[in-house]
């Protein structure tokens, strides 16, 4: 498997507190991966260096199969490049339909001419339908995006980012709130989108990370203390000192 996102040896530094100490981490083309780890394990830092929020102090980040560094390149320049990212809160378009914040999502050129002269096509509306089908809210394309339930909202929002059509999506706890069905949406949603990009899913929650039945990275103190499969990991003794505290 060809590895599309290379992260070698990146440190960062905040006010005296080091959140990433020496981190690598790697994921190929169409791969499944779950990152767990404490509160300040270094997670959501890891996530603003990748997306380019956050610089670090050395180490690189290599992108694709031009090897190119996402350390020389811009927020927009990176989610252009391929690389999704969502929140743990849905940040859709409350006002608009779900047809519209589909619409409004899907991969285009952005220039001022070209919104000025976007003309809605029928190869736009297929391509709406088949996401809308692909996450699960079909039925709710003509409703407000604000009318939905949480879970309703963080499909939609999944579906936003697989509109932009990126290479690798970084998810942050996608079933904080959900039911145990909506749950089970969503573990779906994740293991079909991973089948053609890269999905690298944050998570607390241990029974969705085992519903996801993928390699599962451990981060500690900001640098990796386990990888494998779920059981693997949390039979490692160290994993079990640092969750349970000793």
């Amino acid at each position: 498997m060809s590895t599309l996102l290379e992260v070698s040896g990146i440190s960062v530094t905040f006010d005296g507190f080091r959140a990433i100490n020496n981190l690598s981490f790697n994921i190929g083309n169409a791969e499944l991966r779950a990152i767990i780890g404490p509160n300040g394990a270094g997670k959501t830092t890891f996530m603003d260096i990748v997306t380019g929020k956050t610089r670090p102090d050395e180490g690189r980040v290599i992108w694709g199969e031009k090897n190119i560094s996402l350390l020389k390149m811009s927020e927009s320049q990176i989610a252009r490049a391929g690389v999704g990212r969502k929140f743990q809160r849905p940040t859709v378009f409350e006002d608009q339909s779900v047809f519209d914040n589909l619409l409004m999502a899907l991969k285009k050129e952005r220039g001022p001419f070209d919104v000025l002269l976007y003309r809605r096509s029928a190869q736009d509306r297929d391509k709406v339908h088949a996401l809308a089908d692909e996450i699960g809210l079909s039925a709710e394309l003509p409703r407000k995006a604000g009318e939905l339930a949480h879970g309703q909202k963080q499909w939609l929002e999944i579906g936003m980012l697989l509109a932009q059509e990126p290479r690798l999506l970084l998810v942050d706890e996608p079933a904080a709130g959900m039911s145990p069905a909506e749950r089970e949406h969503t573990t779906n949603l994740l293991k079909e989108a991973a089948k053609t990009r890269a999905v690298v899913v944050v998570e607390h929650d241990m029974e969705f990370v085992r519903r996801l039945d993928c390699k599962v990275t451990v981060f500690h103190e900001g640098s990796v203390l386990a990888e494998g499969s779920l059981d693997h990991v949390t039979a490692n003794q160290e994993v079990i000192d640092v969750y349970l505290g000793r």
